[in-house]
């Protein structure tokens, strides 16, 4: 599919991958509407930061992605829904589930059900690596087990079974895209690498982190940005599910040690219980299989393996340093 003159909506736009996608979109020269959260401040959330031309290039939707009325409306005269819209933070998701279900599920088959009616010629679905739990196997392919090993994640299956259910039972066309740990500029400190940078930069000599042995994959937020317009133009990602990621797995302390490197900071790093999270809801290993996106999308991480890990914490560590940027953050606090 070529996205070329195709009105196209991004739902979760105000947010960390949403606002980047958003970006680049329009950059590339794309019709763009973004749905963003609607609220009382008027707020597009990270949009409010992008660059003049950027905004001046959006139609901005404020709604909430619960309401299917709001949805259908979002969704009219777009071809194109990169669905990116949910609820993400896992320890939030222990004590306020039932947003989780509201949001991520029903808000998903709010989606799926107006690109039914209206006819819509492409939504890509935006799943987690979260959903496969602790791996099996690695590199973790995209038919390894599902394990809901917390609400959130318990929520994203569901998710994703909705939106894939409405290819089988209505073909619609829906594609699932499955990024493993995003991380870069604008993340939330309820994220681990925005948790150690600004832990960093506002002097902390004591670094406090929950579990610190458990591997991630974390893939730079333009490398994911990428996936998903790759998994939005080809045809052959229809009806399946295709993994994001970097192909590389760090530990949580290595990564610690890695950011500390880059800012040059001497500092101690512990573990703090209240950062734990329940131990059977713990996911130990991540570490991605992205063959299929190399195959059915002709998608490849530019931040790739150790080194590129390491350029992209540089990247993303600049842009927390500056005071305008870290301001935003509580850093003296524990964000969930």
């Amino acid at each position: 599919m070529n996205l070329k003159g195709k009105k196209i909506l991004v739902t979760g736009a105000d947010g960390f991958i949403g606002s980047h996608l958003t970006e680049e979109l329009v950059r590339r020269g794309h019709d763009v509407r973004a749905f963003v959260l609607y609220n009382s401040f008027s707020s597009w959330g990270w949009l409010d930061s992008a660059p003049d031309r950027i905004k001046a290039g959006l139609d901005v939707f404020a709604g909430d992605v619960r309401d299917p009325f709001g949805v259908k409306r979002a969704m009219e005269d777009c071809e194109v829904v990169l669905h990116l819209a949910a609820l993400i933070a896992i320890p939030y998701s222990y004590h306020s589930p039932h947003s989780y279900v509201d949001t991520n599920v029903a808000g998903t088959l709010n989606v799926v059900q107006a690109a039914r009616d209206l006819g819509v010629a492409k939504v890509v679905h935006t799943s987690t690596s979260e959903v496969y739990g602790t791996a099996r196997f690695v590199p973790i392919t995209e038919d390894h087990p599902l394990q809901g090993q917390s609400p959130y994640s318990a929520s994203k299956i569901g998710a994703d079974q909705i939106a894939l259910s409405y290819f089988t039972s209505f073909a619609t066309p829906v594609a699932v895209i499955r990024p493993f740990n995003t991380y870069g500029p604008r993340q939330s400190a309820r994220a681990v690498i925005p948790t150690i940078i600004t832990q960093i930069a506002s002097g902390r000599k004591q670094i406090r982190l929950g579990s610190l042995h458990p591997t991630r994959d974390f893939s730079f937020v333009s490398d994911t940005v990428r996936g998903f317009i790759a998994v939005a133009e080809s045809d052959q990602t229809l009806g399946t599910v295709t993994n994001v990621g970097s192909g590389f797995e760090i530990s949580i302390g290595e990564t610690a040690e890695l950011i500390a490197e880059s800012m040059q900071a001497e500092v101690e790093i512990v573990s703090e219980n209240q950062r734990l999270r329940p131990g059977k809801s713990e996911v130990e290993r991540l570490f991605a299989g992205i063959d299929k996106a190399r195959q059915i999308a002709a998608w490849e991480p530019e931040y790739e393996g150790r080194e590129g890990f390491k350029r992209g914490l540089a990247e993303t560590a600049a842009w927390f340093i500056d005071s305008e940027n870290l301001g935003q953050y509580k850093v003296d606090r524990y964000n969930i």
